[in-house]
């Protein structure tokens, strides 16, 4: 089996959701011994903004610039990672209501038409991944933004990575969620319960 661990957090040893990836990975390994794991940073080996250039690459037009025919095929071999992996454990904090930039860009790569999805004749979006991959998103928020809270409209987070992993066709989606972590009153509890619900996947 294979596992792929994308962690986005640009706050290195003081994130929680990749404290919360980390949990969810060696839980994994521990029920899976022979595992194969691919790591991803995308703080620290970004993909490049969408632009003209690569814009242009994709109706045909290689581009000029070296560096981004480097990007382009990073983002190809990402693609190839998530194709391969029967398991993707995320790290998707909050910032600003939605997901960190350096997400998005990974997000950008993966929704390619033809490769990850297709429209039917009648205009029907098909998610062109293979059925039977497992997705662990690890949520963190320094606000509460939960169903039922008075600011869950905000989240713009994970309802947008749901809906994006949905597309091109991974539904089998669970969230392992810490919310309320700017708050110190709130913060260990928080950890505590996403870490209760890490350990719980193992029972």
């Amino acid at each position: 089996m294979k596992l792929l661990h994308i962690d986005s957090s640009v706050l290195g040893g003081n994130s929680v959701s990749r404290g919360l990836t980390a949990g969810i990975v060696a839980q994994q390994k521990s029920l899976h011994p022979a595992l194969e794991v691919t790591y991803l940073d995308l703080a620290q080996q970004p993909l490049q903004h969408l632009s003209p250039a690569h814009i242009g690459a994709m109706f045909g037009h290689p581009p000029a610039d070296a560096a981004v025919q480097a990007d382009i095929a990073t983002g190809a071999a990402y693609l190839d990672a998530l194709f391969a992996a029967d398991i993707i454990v995320i790290g998707a904090p909050m910032y600003n209501f939605t997901l960190p930039t350096q997400l998005k860009s990974w997000i950008d790569r993966m929704l390619v038409a033809g490769k990850s999805f297709k429209y039917t004749e009648a205009g029907v979006p098909v998610g062109l991944l293979p059925a039977g991959k497992k997705v662990y998103i690890a949520s963190s928020r320094g606000g509460v933004h939960s169903a039922g809270s008075p600011t869950a409209f905000l989240d713009h987070q994970e309802t947008l990575l749901k809906a994006t992993l949905g597309f091109i066709g991974l539904t089998d989606v669970t969230v392992i969620r810490a919310e309320g972590v700017a708050v110190p009153d709130l913060k260990p509890a928080a950890i505590a319960a996403a870490q209760a619900q890490i350990a719980a996947l193992a029972a």
